[in-house]
């Protein structure tokens, strides 16, 4: 059954056809078990939306540079090319059509180009260095509606571990649909997705998937990702995929449950599928066969692939599977009845061999299948199907389902939800109530006296809490890239929603451990027993945690890599350790600038403004009295200028985090 649709209520608007939530338009169809074959244009089916989308790709190609220097970031033009760099062609002149109604299996070897073509028919290809060919959707270029009306399920399943089935389907829905529907609507409408994919049974089940985190199956999660895109109701819906590493049972469960979505005449729907069984490949409504070097060998009916390949003299005395003999074909290895052997001699064809029935499958296609395709591109008209040119150009103007505030309340409930098992997890909460105590008992009750102990535990907690945060930050965005980049490019939300409420809701999960270490070692180390002393000393060590996570958000969002970003890290904590003030305390003046940029010589610096003032004194040496600002340890950092301190601390905190936002921009626009 179609994900559920909520009656009309009161004043009767909600089921009007609005530009975000277009409603039903039917037409006479013939049945779907009689898909309309490639050699005439695409017959009417039935539509519900007045969003049907017609998928033509024409000439495609995608050339990439390889043999660069630093070429991930030459990808964007930050690298230089290297001597002997040189163009590798992925695909080469891939053209097809898919109507609502149908489902197009993209067929081919491994690293024939059919995630590069997925991707690209997704809208969603980046690095893109040299390239040409033309991909319509109605006749128009990619925008921003047709990405909103566009389901991508990746291969790999991207879906937060900690969050059960229920609750990823309801926040996927709280951020996709459009603000028309209330939010009890839109979790009734997550619930009838559920339930249509089967998953009522888990609802309740974490999703799981990383290691220590138990949950679903990977059919299950499978589905669960195939939901997330059905929610929005897409009209184009491109799957990479979607039964690998599945059982053959599983795999027909999920295959089958996109043939009834397609069947239903008003989505469009494109798989990637490596080897089908011969009962996956007789849901399919049409293939495009790519050869291993990116090349078309075949667009057309599914049912008609076999018989093509037998009248250009490719046919196979024996009941094979399909997809098989295609795949066999894609590598070039003709299926030679009058050769063949149970050995599979034929598999054994030499590389001349191989090139010959390459060249001819290739040169047949264009005499077969490339003239006639290019005229059947031009006689679909997408007002047949029921589209609307005035309605998409006024939903072009519509660019967000929901708005900034929803977005972030959503997101603020989802993070929080999502990161507690790892803010709060029994080691971390061991690992920093242990240090919290044993400190403790190692400055037990230190006396006033003992001014070298006291400025040690004052520099211990502008260290720890100075580089503890920035370690546990590194991970924050090279782990989320995946997610971040999968939902934002659904258009699920903006960029600084995500990561305003990413800012907001660190602020429970980030200073709760904090605030108990300092409320354990501080009245145990001896330090000044004044509770605003206290309560001062608790807010600059919170203080410098958010620095600290600052900073580190930054490396992260920077370099997104973690092992990258962690030497990146040791080298400044390092740095920011000799340089604090305490290890070394006459710094060479064409080097002293270094403890400017640390913010752990500011914590440091601060903390003993609290502890210690210019009237205060310690015993120096046989009763005789010396001024603490004397102490080489704090004559070093000084007790003046302290709100100066202050404020560049919050500008390095500001600082830190824009740059962490601008690196995800530019992340995004890649």
């Amino acid at each position: 059954m179609p994900p559920h649709e909520p009656e009309s209520t009161g004043g009767g608007h909600r089921n009007e056809p609005t530009m975000m939530n277009p409603r039903v338009v039917v037409y006479p169809s013939p049945s779907s078990n009689n898909p309309p074959p490639s050699n005439r244009p695409c017959r009417l089916r039935q539509a519900t939306t007045v969003y049907p989308v017609i998928l033509k790709f024409e000439e495609v190609v995608y050339k990439v540079k390889v043999g660069q220097k630093n070429e991930g970031w030459g990808c964007w033009g930050w690298g230089t090319a290297a001597a002997g760099a040189r163009e590798k062609t992925i695909l080469n002149g891939m053209t097809g059509m898919v109507c609502p109604g149908e489902m197009l299996a993209m067929l081919g070897p491994s690293g024939s180009g059919k995630t590069t073509l997925l991707t690209a028919l997704g809208g969603r290809l980046s690095c893109k260095l040299l390239s040409s060919g033309k991909i319509t959707y109605n006749g128009q270029p990619f925008n921003s509606a047709m990405k909103r009306r566009t389901g991508f399920v990746a291969q790999d399943d991207v879906l937060y571990p900690h969050l059960t089935v229920f609750e990823t389907l309801r926040y996927t829905a709280l951020l996709r649909l459009p603000r028309t529907l209330s939010p009890a609507e839109k979790a009734a409408q997550a619930e009838g997705v559920m339930l249509e994919l089967g998953l009522g049974r888990i609802a309740n089940s974490m999703i799981g998937g990383v290691r220590g985190v138990r949950g679903v199956s990977g059919g299950e999660r499978k589905r669960v990702s195939i939901g997330l895109e059905m929610l929005v109701d897409p009209s184009l819906l491109l799957l990479d995929e979607p039964t690998s590493g599945l059982d053959s049972t599983t795999a027909a469960k999920i295959l089958g449950t996109l043939r009834r979505m397609a069947g239903e005449g008003r989505r469009t729907v494109v798989v990637t599928i490596h080897q089908p069984s011969s009962r996956l490949y007789h849901m399919f409504d049409k293939v495009l066969l790519l050869s291993a070097d990116g090349s078309p060998f075949y667009y057309g009916r599914a049912a008609d692939a076999l018989p093509y390949f037998a009248s250009i003299g490719f046919a196979s005395s024996l009941s094979v599977n399909p997809a098989d003999l295609l795949l066999d074909l894609a590598n070039g290895i003709a299926p030679d009845s009058n050769h063949s052997s149970e050995n599979g001699d034929n598999f054994g064809s030499t590389e001349s061999e191989k090139k010959a029935v390459k060249e001819e499958l290739l040169s047949a296609y264009d005499r077969n299948i490339a003239t006639r395709l290019k005229a059947e591109l031009c006689t679909v008209d997408p007002a047949n199907y029921g589209y609307n040119r005035d309605v998409a150009n006024a939903a072009k103007r519509v660019q967000w389902s929901t708005s900034w505030c929803e977005q972030f309340s959503v997101l603020l409930k989802r993070g929080l939800k999502e990161r507690r098992y790892e803010s709060f997890n029994k080691l971390r909460i061991f690992q920093v109530l242990s240090v919290a105590f044993l400190g403790g008992l190692l400055w037990w009750k230190t006396p006033p006296s003992h001014i070298q102990d006291r400025t040690a535990l004052i520099f211990f907690f502008s260290v720890f809490w100075g580089f503890f945060p920035l370690y546990n930050a590194v991970f924050t965005f090279p782990q989320e890239r995946p997610m971040l980049i999968k939902e934002r490019s659904s258009g699920m939300y903006r960029l600084s929603s995500y990561f305003l409420a990413r800012t907001v809701g660190d602020l429970p999960m980030e200073l709760g451990l904090p605030t108990a270490f300092v409320i354990i070692i501080y009245w145990m180390g001896g330090l000044k027993p004044n509770p605003v002393s206290f309560f001062l000393s608790l807010v600059i060590v919170l203080y410098s945690v958010l620095v600290a996570q600052s900073l580190g958000l930054a490396m992260g969002a920077l370099l997104m890599d973690v092992k990258q970003a962690t030497t990146l890290a040791s080298v400044t904590t390092l740095v920011f350790l000799i340089a604090g003030g305490y290890y070394v305390q006459q710094i060479p003046p064409f080097i002293v600038w270094l403890k400017y940029l640390s913010y752990s010589f500011y914590c440091y610096k601060l903390l003993l403004g609290i502890q210690f003032s210019e009237n205060d004194y310690y015993e120096c040496s046989n009763g005789v009295m010396c001024s603490v600002v004397d102490f080489p340890a704090i004559k070093s950092v000084g007790l003046g200028h302290m709100w100066v301190d202050v404020c560049i601390m919050g500008l390095m905190l500001l600082g830190y985090r824009l740059v962490a936002y601008l690196a995800l921009h530019h992340l995004q626009s890649r």
